[in-house]
């Protein structure tokens, strides 16, 4: 099980042939240097590499009409002026002689990755292709799009495979009509779009990709413009849009490569991991192969660089979240239970009732902090040296040795352990670690710790060999933080295995008093922030200083409660439902809020979690981190949870949840409570009122 990267050279073949600024951006190096950046760091020699055959007209036939793919086939044969006449009659398109070839490709290209998905010869993978599909409709080309490709995977996934339930992400910055009307009646298939709507003032100028357009007929509400679990998919199809890339000349937004990576990372929880991308857009060329390698560098499993600047949502998006809400509602129970949350301040309003136009894309205060981030994207990008990352590594240290025979080959099964001076000297203010066996697995969990800060300073170590000390300071801090992990590594570094996150067996008796020492030690060692996840029968340490380095949140407490804004305590959830709104509106937006160095999930006596839910807490928690997590297991859980877990934190999917359930009100109660008192601080809780009005798209 690996990553599969579909690509064929011909797809280069088509090109614009006459002056036309609105197509120009459509051209063949988005495809030449996504691979060459995906060469230079060592990407696609991890990658299964699958050339991409043709799409049959019959697989075309499955969302086109005969007469299209007639009319498509018959540009081969045409010259340059009938084929700028034929052009102009769509909207945003040109055709080639080499377009009816390179778009089969392309529809093939999709295929090719869901079959090899589907038959486990592979776990996920990026189909690199052009042009692009999103856009088009049955009968007409559309917005640089021919054949829609991810709608043809979706179809063939049906047909042939016998899916029942496929989720289709669209993250371009443009709303995919296409791919919204040819499923917006079936069931089967639930659409998610974000994109730049501005009331219909943005490409392609739609009343139909507002939030209220949600399907229609049996399709009802599966149509939804901004996933949710309930829906269970078998299969996630993304089209994989980077034109809201920083720099990108079409979306003009703001979002740095590695939001991508955590997006993906987000998906990977779902349909056992099996994710199928295709790309879309994307008209920044490095904008666009950076964007690329954070995309299949998760999908290998790699963890996620961190997210850096403030995590504050803006008001506009708040709002349109909110109105997807109200609209989907009524066909998803489980948006039923949200409730009203507490009320957000509406974002600036021109009189018109529309957001103030300075803070829209293209207003003059966005423009001008457009210019500024790309002259620093640029400046980053000129001084990179893109070198093969070198392999992170999760290790585990097990009190079983039979069980590393369950591990994947490279999961470090860690023999080592700290001096015995340092472990006695932490263990010593401790009764419980006295004993032997408690102070053999303290020393062991010493050295995870010390090897994963050790690859944080490693990191870290990174950015100085870019020459990035040229780099003015507060680009270096700014909101950007691009691409700490791209830089080359000195020789003692580059041949030592990195190991970025771990699992430790410890004795019940002594899981409170290691996990105490595993707090100071990590916060006395390097990591500036220090995200505690405690499950189970596990108090916070009396004397630990809420100084803004820690932040204890405990899943399985008595009552739901924030003892402070670093101390959130709250009921472990009765229900599958009531479980997934714990992790998703409390325990992931506190974790990007505070932005952690490092992650340590402990799971004490009588934690309560089934391996499953455990091992999507792991999954999740490895993005605000940048994967630097440490997970320590009581002995009554070992080893089959210490397995578990190290899959996932290695980059395997995160087994299913099973049947859902609803929350309980007391889970939803309480739950709203928390959130109501922790939102003054961890802005990445707010969410807008139903009084908000509509959202700005």
């Amino acid at each position: 099980m690996g990553t599969a990267l579909v690509y064929h050279e011909d797809m280069t073949a088509a090109r614009l042939l006459w002056d036309d600024p609105e197509c120009e951006i459509e051209c063949p190096e988005r495809l030449t240097t996504a691979l060459e950046r995906l060469q230079q760091r060592g990407l696609e020699q991890r990658c299964l590499r699958l050339a991409a055959r043709e799409a049959s007209e019959a697989e075309l036939g499955l969302v086109h009409s005969p007469e299209y793919v007639a009319l498509l086939q018959g540009t081969q044969a045409l010259g340059t002026r009938e084929l700028q006449t034929l052009s102009g009659q769509y909207d945003a398109v040109y055709f080639h002689p080499s377009t009816f070839h390179c778009a089969r490709l392309a529809a093939g290209a999709a295929l090719q990755l869901v079959d090899a998905v589907l038959a486990g010869a592979v776990r996920n993978g990026l189909a690199l292709v052009r042009p692009p599909g999103h856009h088009s409709q049955r009968a007409a080309a559309n917005g640089f799009c021919v054949f829609n490709n991810v709608a043809i995977a979706a179809k063939h996934a049906q047909r042939q495979h016998g899916l029942h339930r496929i989720l289709i992400v669209d993250w371009d910055v443009h709303h995919g009509q296409g791919i919204q009307h040819i499923f917006e009646d079936d069931p089967s298939v639930l659409y998610f779009s974000w994109h730049r709507y501005e009331h219909g003032r943005f490409w392609p100028y739609l009343r139909e990709s507002d939030a209220d357009a949600v399907g229609q007929g049996p399709g009802l509400g599966f149509t939804v413009n901004l996933p949710w679990n309930q829906f269970n998919p078998e299969l996630v199809l993304v089209s994989a849009g980077f034109d809201s890339a920083i720099g990108d000349p079409e979306g003009q937004m703001q979002a740095t490569p590695e939001c991508f990576a955590h997006l993906t990372q987000l998906l990977q929880v779902l349909a056992g991991g099996r994710v199928c991308a295709v790309l879309e857009g994307g008209y920044h060329l490095e904008s666009l192969s950076q964007s690329v390698c954070m995309m299949v560098q998760a999908l290998l499993g790699d963890p996620a660089p961190p997210l850096s600047g403030p995590m504050v949502p803006h008001g506009s998006a708040l709002e349109s979240i909110q109105s997807v809400r109200v609209a989907q509602a009524p066909h998803w129970v489980s948006l039923q239970q949200q409730g009203v949350a507490p009320v957000l301040s509406p974002s600036p309003r021109s009189p018109e009732g529309r957001p103030s136009p300075l803070l829209l894309p293209g207003g003059p205060e966005f423009k001008a902090a457009a210019t500024q981030d790309v002259a620093a994207l640029s400046s980053l990008l000129d001084q990179l040296r893109l070198n093969p990352t070198p392999p992170v590594r999760t290790a585990v240290a097990l009190t079983a040795p039979d069980a590393a025979l369950a591990l994947p080959s490279d999961v470090l099964c860690e023999e080592g352990s700290a001096a015995q001076e340092e472990t006695q000297a932490w263990a010593r203010p401790h009764e419980a670690l006295a004993q032997d066996r408690a102070l053999t697995a303290l020393g062991k969990v010493l050295y995870l710790l010390d090897r994963i800060l050790d690859g944080q300073k490693r990191s870290n170590l990174t950015s100085e060999c870019t020459g990035d000390s040229h780099v003015d300071t507060g680009q270096k801090k700014g909101h950007m933080g691009l691409f700490t992990w791209f830089g080359s590594y000195p020789l003692r570094l580059l041949f030592t295995p990195q190991v970025s996150s771990g699992v430790a067996v410890t004795p019940a008796s002594a899981a409170a008093a290691t996990l105490d020492v595993a707090i100071r030690c990590g916060l006395s060692h390097g990591a500036q922030r220090l995200l505690c996840l405690a499950v189970g029968q596990l108090d916070r340490p009396p004397d630990l200083r809420d100084d803004g380095r820690n932040l204890w949140l405990n899943i399985g407490g008595k009552e739901a409660a924030a003892l402070s804004m670093f101390h959130v305590s709250v009921p472990l959830p009765g229900t599958t439902g009531g479980f997934l709104s714990c992790v998703l509106a409390l325990v992931l937006p506190l974790a990007y809020s505070f932005q952690p160095d490092l992650v340590l999930v402990a799971l004490g006596p009588a934690h309560g979690l089934r391996d499953s839910q455990a091992a999507l807490l792991a999954a999740l928690l490895r993005g605000p981190a940048g994967g630097r997590v440490l997970a320590l297991v009581d002995e009554e859980s070992a080893p089959q949870l210490a397995v578990v877990l190290a899959r996932v934190l290695h980059g395997e999917a995160a087994p299913g949840l099973g049947a859902f359930s609803m929350a309980s009100p007391d889970d939803v109660q309480a739950l709203m409570q928390l959130r109501g008192q922790l939102e003054p601080r961890w802005k990445m809780l707010q969410v807008a009122s139903e009084a908000g009005g509509p959202g700005s798209g």
